[in-house]
């Protein structure tokens, strides 16, 4: 259920100068900045719609939407289909080692949580059997979950595991991070395989992101080994690209 409307105080622009050579936009943008700085206006607060506030605080329309925009872009604010206009939660700085979204998340203090998509006990095909390191045709379990932190869609994340893995449940999966669970499963992670890139969204990525359709993603895909060299998981994830971001730390050799 989308969060319900975050009303502004009936004089929160009282004191903006209409005579003033700064534009109106700018000052409006200005202190929608300041309330989102001071917690007036907290994390995941919904704005009211831009016709509403223009009329309740007697301001054209298109003047309102230059305001958010300017919040829109500066990555305070995020505009949500079916939703709204809401604060952006504080963005999700991922540093590119071995550890799980799910992990990421916990250990910044937001709240992951986790709606399984899909659940399929299958074969490996050509490709997802080079990548493995499987027979062609050998059992593995696909599964694809959407991420949330906080209860804002993030992340659509979808995996592939060898059939040593195909215990793995449905439950264990809405209730923990993939690492943990094979972690429990004696797997150690030692390197993995990354590459990170962008693409436009699928119908049903936008769908599930609350992006724009065809919008653009932050794309990862990842194969995961243990110690003996042995592929343990092949990812294929995109993140909502206005709350997650990767950081690599480069070093001179």
């Amino acid at each position: 259920m989308p969060q319900a409307e975050h009303p502004l105080p009936q004089d929160f622009f009282l004191d903006l100068d209409r005579s003033s050579p700064i534009p109106l936009y700018f000052q409006i943008a200005t202190k929608l900045e300041a309330a989102i700085s001071d917690g007036t206006l907290p994390a995941g607060a919904r704005l009211e719609n831009e016709i509403s506030l223009g009329q309740r605080f007697g301001l054209s329309r298109p003047t309102m939407r230059r305001a958010i925009q300017e919040l829109v872009d500066k990555g305070l604010l995020v505009r949500r289909r079916g939703i709204g206009t809401q604060v952006v939660h504080g963005q999700v700085t991922r540093n590119v080692e071995l550890t799980s979204l799910y992990e990421d998340l916990a250990r910044s203090g937001q709240k992951p949580l986790t709606r399984l998509i899909r659940y399929e006990l299958g074969e490996a095909d050509e490709q997802l059997a080079a990548v493995l390191g499987v027979p062609v045709g050998d059992r593995v379990l696909h599964v694809t979950r959407l991420r949330l932190a906080d209860g804002v869609p993030l992340a659509v994340m979808d995996n592939t595991l060898p059939r040593e893995f195909s215990d793995i449940t449905a439950e264990d999966l809405e209730k923990h991070g993939l690492y943990q669970l094979l972690r429990t499963r004696g797997v150690t992670i030692r390197v993995a395989k990354q590459r990170i890139g962008a693409r436009a969204a699928t119908a049903k990525e936008s769908e599930l992101l609350q992006v724009p359709r065809h919008g653009a993603l932050l794309t990862m895909a990842r194969t995961a080994f243990d110690s003996s060299g042995r592929a343990v998981e092949h990812g294929e994830h995109c993140y909502s690209p206005d709350l997650y971001s990767f950081e690599i730390t480069l070093v001179d050799r």
